[in-house]
């Protein structure tokens, strides 16, 4: 895969939480689009953005269960039942507020993704993609949760 564009922020260090005011600049490439590939997505209030984990060494892999946040309050979680970075493939998925776009530049807040991450794909969030019917999950990830955004 061919990254698309690249994030640009303050955070420069992999801390887990407190992204919700985080504002963050995704410059396109100009070498592979103009700004017409931006064209309408500012009539959306969210973009769903596909990014990679490049400052996870591939020696940190994760491939099987672990206590999350190696937390041994919370139960072990294989890699699959778990959003950390540490993933076979290091791609990360953040749904995030867009606040404008501006030429190649997509401004939005809530990216939790560091200054410099190569960003793959982006995409309109819209609510037919949402789950449909109840949701559920373990406690724990609503602890692990609380201080994120």
């Amino acid at each position: 895969m061919v990254p698309i564009a690249t994030v640009h922020n303050d955070r420069t260090e992999l801390v887990d939480d407190h992204w919700g005011p985080v504002a963050s600049v995704i410059r396109l490439d100009a070498g592979q689009f103009g700004p017409d590939a931006l064209l309408s997505l500012d009539s959306f209030s969210h973009v769903e953005v596909v990014f990679h984990f490049h400052r996870v060494p591939p020696l940190k892999v994760e491939r099987g269960a672990r206590h999350p946040r190696r937390n041994p309050q919370w139960p072990l979680a294989g890699i699959f039942a778990q959003r950390g970075k540490n993933r076979p493939n290091r791609i990360g998925v953040s749904r995030c507020r867009l606040v404008k776009t501006d030429g190649l530049d997509l401004h939005v807040l809530g990216l939790d993704a560091v200054d410099g991450t190569p960003v793959l794909d982006i995409k309109p969030y819209m609510t037919q993609f949402a789950p449909h019917g109840e949701t559920g999950q373990p406690t724990w990830a609503d602890e692990l949760m609380r201080d994120y955004y």
